[in-house]
């Protein structure tokens, strides 16, 4: 099989606007915004028997909807990959579906170009191995489709271990080894956490007003970024909520995290789940919407640009959904592009968080990182840079530390007392604190959670709940829960130290 080199490749995205009038039958089902390689001779095929590897890269992008990539930011990513992988190639005489050999030395010379060429051409460890991935799965499946006969790859065979249970890996040895990721802190300790807060409410460090900051939206603000921080929810995630999908608040206050639906329309993936929410962090948000929100947006003439695409009006609005330009929607349907241009009834943009005049309010980014600027040149030169994923970190870790701490203590308290504790039986009604964290926080499986908590400090979490539950119960001196949490963790630390 012969596969012509071509340099450079363009990259297009795929729109179906004015399909009519192209001498087709029906519409393509290319999904709209597929990225779609083109050979710089403008041709997607010259009558040979073998597809121009640009075609067989576009087969392949076409495919990702339907196999666990259906977001178009990671169609770009990936056509992006492929297209300067192509071009490396093809500059040095290298086919994309070329022989093994001729593959791996291509591979080994595009490893040195991207680790130690050009500087605006080099990869850090984390790129390069997102890279290796991508194409990893590539000449997997064009080695499965009949395209190619051989990859550039080479792989070991390793075991991985969950939960006492084992099961075989390949490992790409193309991809760099990185510092191990659980020696850097990701996320806020406590005192920094409350710090944060402070600050997003113009407030110093003792809790009275920083006079020296003249901030604006302070309610919205606070109430938004607890939000983050009780919820564990993406950035998408919460920029995008309607305030329609905002929880009700409980009669009277609970200790007991309250279930907070995200909607499929802004997750990852486009999977619903369930998380939850601090009834503090809730009433926080329910204030903003009743007080603060409500008198920004009275009266707003507020209307989408039109860069941003046609006006969606929305009536009859309830929890579930409503009429958006006189069609009945559900709101989980709605992507945040689409959910940006929607307009309330009464006027305003429908995000929970909007600006002065009543537009939708996005850029939380900008937010985090000028109140963490502000505090850290004000007030504390420790303070960490905050970016929205540091607040789901941080909730991960809160959250975990309180699964575990009540795990045990329920653990300790069946040995002494055969009542159960109530409190602490929403936490409970999943064995394993890690697949309440996995449903939390949208994870595919519990390996990818498992895997996401190593880079944070978990090890601290599991000790120290292990030593006051047993202390608290009066089985185990301070001594002796200190030796015994050392003899439980050292296989752990082992495992962790080899992966």
């Amino acid at each position: 099989m012969v596969f012509l080199l071509s340099v450079p490749v363009i990259m297009s995205f795929f729109s179906s606007r004015g399909w009519e009038s192209w001498d087709v039958e029906h519409r393509p089902v290319i999904p709209e915004g597929m990225p779609v390689l083109v050979d710089d001779d403008l041709l997607f095929e010259d009558g040979a028997a073998a597809p121009r590897p640009a075609a067989v890269v576009n087969r392949w992008l076409r495919e990702l909807p339907a196999s666990g990539a259906p977001a178009p930011s990671s169609w770009e990513n990936y056509a992006r990959v492929l297209k300067q992988w192509m071009e490396f190639l093809a500059e040095h005489g290298v086919a994309l579906f070329d022989s093994r050999g001729r593959l791996k030395a291509g591979l080994s010379r595009y490893a040195e170009h991207r680790a130690a060429g050009p500087v605006e051409a080099r990869f850090a460890a984390t790129t390069w191995g997102q890279h290796m991935s991508i194409l990893s799965l590539f000449y997997g499946w064009a080695i499965s489709e009949g395209y190619a006969a051989a990859e550039p790859f080479t792989y070991r065979s390793a075991r991985a271990l969950f939960a006492g249970t084992g099961r075989e890996v390949k490992v790409n040895l193309a991809v760099r080894r990185t510092p191990k990721p659980h020696v850097t802190i990701k996320y806020l300790e406590p005192d920094f956490t409350e710090l944060l807060r402070k600050g997003l409410r113009g407030l110093a460090p003792d809790g009275s007003q920083d006079t020296a900051f003249n901030g604006r939206e302070l309610v919205r603000n606070a109430a938004v970024g607890d939000l983050a921080l009780a919820t564990g929810l993406r950035l998408q995630e919460f920029t995008y909520l309607l305030r329609w999908e905002i929880p009700a608040l409980p009669p009277e206050p609970t200790a007991v995290p309250i279930p907070f639906p995200v909607p499929a329309g802004v997750t990852k993936g486009r999977k619903f789940r369930t998380t939850w929410i601090s009834y503090e962090a809730l009433a926080g948000v329910h204030v903003y919407l009743e007080l603060d929100r409500a008198a920004t947006t009275e009266g707003s003439g507020w209307r989408p640009p039109r860069r941003w695409g046609d006006r969606f009006q929305v009536t009859e609005p309830d929890a579930r959904g409503g009429r958006v330009n006189g069609v009945r929607r559900s709101w989980g349907s709605l992507s945040p592009a689409e959910r940006r241009r929607l307009v309330a009834p009464e006027g305003g943009s429908c995000l929970v968080a909007v600006k002065s005049g009543g537009g939708p309010f996005t850029a939380w980014a900008t937010v985090f990182e000028r109140t963490s600027e502000r505090l850290r040149t004000r007030f504390e030169p420790r303070f960490p840079h905050v970016w929205p994923h540091r607040l789901r970190h941080t909730f991960s870790m809160r959250t975990l530390e309180y699964l575990v701490t009540g795990h045990y203590r329920q653990a300790a308290k069946l040995v002494t007392e055969t009542d159960a504790d109530a409190a602490l039986v929403f936490y409970l009604s999943k064995a394993d604190p890690l697949l309440v964290l996995r449903d939390l926080l949208g994870h595919s499986t519990v390996l990818v959670t498992e895997k996401y908590l190593r880079r944070l400090d978990t090890t601290r979490i599991y000790r120290q709940a292990y030593e006051a539950a047993g202390a608290a119960a009066g089985f185990l001196t301070e001594t002796a829960a200190e030796q015994e949490a050392d003899e439980e963790f050292e296989g752990e630390l082992e495992s962790v130290g080899g992966t």
